[in-house]
Parts: structure tokens; sequence; C-alpha cells
């Protein structure tokens, strides 16, 4: 090891890593898998027999000039209860040539926005380019981080927010009407958050369906971040019945991790070529939406290349700034 190893907390990840650069960093991490030059080993996700936490590890590299990274950390949904992050993570990062350790950071940051910068990807490349309104499911880190890069990539005029806790949702509203200066609305049920809107994002940590296909309005983009293990579902099976594509962050992993599409597999309502990569969209390989009126379901269930994407570009803009050395 080495004595300038990079040592970055949770405020300094942050700092470095903002809103536009994390969403830069998804775009990157996205085209790179759909041009088949990222390396990504398959995941581990273990779900404990203690308790409800499960704990996972990630590895990943993005490209030849960015070394391997990995991340392991542990999902504790009675976080929320005691309002600490419900994901806890940390960072290494290898240099490419040599595979010296060359940072070490908190991975919770990282996950947090390379999350929701994927999220916004994907919405800026399934939503229609007049979507204007959003719909929160969840009034957590995810929820908020969630809104801020959707605001980035469409003009967000209103959004709708439901968590079952009244309290939550309505700080969550105030909060967010406050920094993104539009209206957002907290609404007494699931379906009044969803109706009728163009963006849907459920943000939960839910084992069951918390968005129903019934109330999707024609050419809605659903994105789901929570549905990243087999026993977990924030959407029903009318979700995917109803969507005229089926679009993840990799096919593999999500038919092996993401709740809903293990269910169509089993079923036999969806194949795996149906399942359309993400990063193949973005390549122009190919399409996610055809036609406006098409309702899109993004299942994202978080892929190694992504925090690889983001760790490397805070280590870029560590080093630029002469952070954490």
């Amino acid at each position: 090891m080495t004595d300038d190893v990079l040592h970055l907390s949770r405020d300094q990840v942050a700092a470095l890593l903002d809103t536009d650069t994390a969403i830069r960093s998804q775009r990157a991490a996205f085209t790179a898998l759909g041009d088949g030059t990222a390396e990504l080993p398959g995941k581990i996700m273990h779900p404990s027999g203690f308790d409800d936490s499960v704990v996972f590890a990630y590895l990943a590299r993005l490209s030849a000039d960015t070394g391997p990274v990995a991340k392991i950390g542990s999902v504790n949904p009675g976080n929320a209860a005691a309002g600490l992050p419900t994901i806890h993570a940390v960072i290494n990062a290898l240099d490419p040539v040599t595979g010296q350790l060359v940072a070490v950071m908190d991975g919770t940051a990282v996950t947090t926005l390379r999350t929701a910068a994927a999220s916004a990807v994907a919405f800026d490349a399934l939503a229609t380019p007049d979507s204007t309104e959003l719909g929160l499911i969840g009034s957590g880190t995810q929820a908020f981080a969630h809104a801020r890069c959707v605001a980035r990539v469409r003009d967000l005029r209103a959004v709708r927010i439901w968590s079952p806790n009244p309290e939550r949702r309505a700080r969550a509203a105030r909060l967010l009407a406050a920094e993104l200066g539009i209206p957002v609305k907290a609404v007494d049920s699931a379906e009044e958050a969803v109706a009728g809107l163009p963006m849907v994002a459920a943000c939960t940590l839910s084992s069951t369906p918390v968005v129903r296909g019934e109330w999707l309005a024609p050419g809605c983009t659903v994105v789901s971040v929570g549905s990243f293990e087999p026993s977990r579902s924030e959407v029903d099976t009318e979700v995917v019945r109803r969507a005229a594509a089926v679009v993840v962050d990799d096919p593999e992993t999500a038919a092996e991790h993401a709740g809903p599409v293990v269910d169509a597999l089993r079923a036999g309502t969806l194949t795996r070529q149906d399942l359309v990569p993400l990063g193949e969209v973005l390549t122009g390989r190919r399409e996610g939406r055809t036609t406006e009126r098409d309702i899109v379901y993004y299942n994202s269930v978080g892929v190694g290349v992504q925090d690889a994407a983001a760790a490397w570009a805070v280590i870029d803009a560590a080093r630029d700034q002469g952070v954490g050395s």
C-alpha cells in the first residue's frame, strides 16, 4: 500500500460527485456495457439468516484506463425507522496498471448518487420528451436523490410523493418543494401518487407491490430501484404485462436478482430475450420506447460497473481538487 492512497469520507464523496457528474458517470457506465467494453463479474447478494439484512459485493472494471473497483456493503431495512440510511458500504479502487490500492471511499454516498443518476439516465432514454411530472413512491434518501436527478434530465414541473408514514411524506414534500422550487404534493395513497403521471419512481424496500399496472397512464415510464432481489417486487405482474419494453441494467443479473423479472420468467410471461439492456438502448442497438403511448418498465438492481464509473469520477475530481491526499 502506498502513502498516497485517497481516503474519502461520505461528505467528501458527496461534494466531489455532484448530480451532473454522477449522471455523466452512469451514462458512461451503461454505454460501456452496451458496447461490451466493461468487465462485469456476477454480483453477490446474500440474505442474512439472522435478521432482514442483505450483504452484497460488487466487482467491476469500467475501462482499460480505470482500474478494478470492489464494493462491499449491507442493506438493513430496519435503519429507516431510526432515521439511518438503509444501505452502508465501502469501496476500494485499484490502479489499472499495478493493481495497487488507489482509493478507499464511503460507498453509501456513491450508492445513493449512482443509483438515482442511473434512473435519470433511464428516464432520459425512455420517457417521452414532454414528461414533466414525477410520481415518487418512498420518502427516504433515494426518493430525494431521484427527484434531484430527474430534474436534471427533464423540465420537472411537479412531483407527487407517497410513503406509508404521513409525517415523513409531508416533510419530504416540504423539503423537496423548497429545494427544487416546484410544487411537491404529499398524497394519501400510492395510487394517487402514480395515476395519470408520465414518470414514476419506486424507491422503497418493499417486498410486496407498491405500484400496480392498472394505475398507469399510457406513455408512463416506471423505474423501480427496490426490486433488487428475488423476494422484493415493488411492482405487480400487471406492470410487467402492460410494459411494451422491460428494460434492465443487465439481463443476466436481472434474471437472477430482480423480483418482478424473476417472477415473470418463471411464469413464462417473459423470456430472457425480452429483457432490453439499458446500455443497448443508449448505444442504439435496441429500442426501449417505440410509441408515445408505450408503457415502459425499468427494473434496476444495480451492477458493479455503476460503482466503478462513479468511483473513478470521484477519484478524478479528488485529484483535480487536491482532496483526500
